[in-house]
């Protein structure tokens, strides 16, 4: 009778045993599934990365079609900036002449063209003689011996215009800067 005795108390331990473990699964299943309020949170929190990353695209792409819209004369621009030059060079040369009524319609020409241009963001790089040569905005050609020890490092002639487009330079003004 003892070993049926044993036996049986063998059995409710086991069951017991049996019942915690069940009862810790279900507390584990509990604990790992979350609440209403935790899945609330948790989309919420998903929804705001999601919309906030919406946001920060769609403010690249509006920066980035902005950059394109101010560049997007460049390569148009550049082309016409040698013939700018020899428009001047010719209206130089036309002054030399004192033909009046050449030179007035010349002029006529070349301010509408320039104006035209302005109107699409090209504008002169301001260089002049006697500025202080930066290399970040300046190109030079060449060095000569300076005339004056305060023209030592400055822009002693200019040689080409440098023009902008926007806020980029598009052709860097060529001078000659005294040693």
């Amino acid at each position: 009778m003892s070993d049926n005795k044993e036996n049986l108390d063998e059995k409710e331990i086991q069951t017991e045993e049996i019942k915690d473990t069940q009862a810790k699964e279900t507390l584990k299943q509990k604990a790992s599934e979350p609440t209403p309020e935790e899945l609330a949170a948790q989309e919420k929190d998903k929804f705001l990365r999601l919309f906030a990353e919406f946001e920060n695209y769609k403010k690249r792409t509006s920066k980035e079609r902005m950059e394109l819209y101010k560049t997007a004369n460049q390569e148009l621009m550049t082309v016409l900036l040698p013939i700018l030059d020899d428009f001047d060079r010719g209206l130089a040369e036309i002054k030399k002449a004192k033909d009046k009524e050449l030179l007035k319609g010349m002029d006529l020409i070349n301010s509408k063209l320039k104006s035209t241009l302005t109107q699409k963001g090209l504008s002169d790089v301001d260089v002049k003689a006697g500025d202080t040569f930066d290399a970040e905005i300046h190109e030079a050609i060449t060095q000569i011996p300076a005339p004056s020890k305060k023209m030592k490092g400055k822009i002693i002639d200019v040689i080409e215009r440098g023009y902008k487009l926007g806020d980029r330079i598009i052709r860097f003004p060529k001078v000659v800067i005294g040693q």
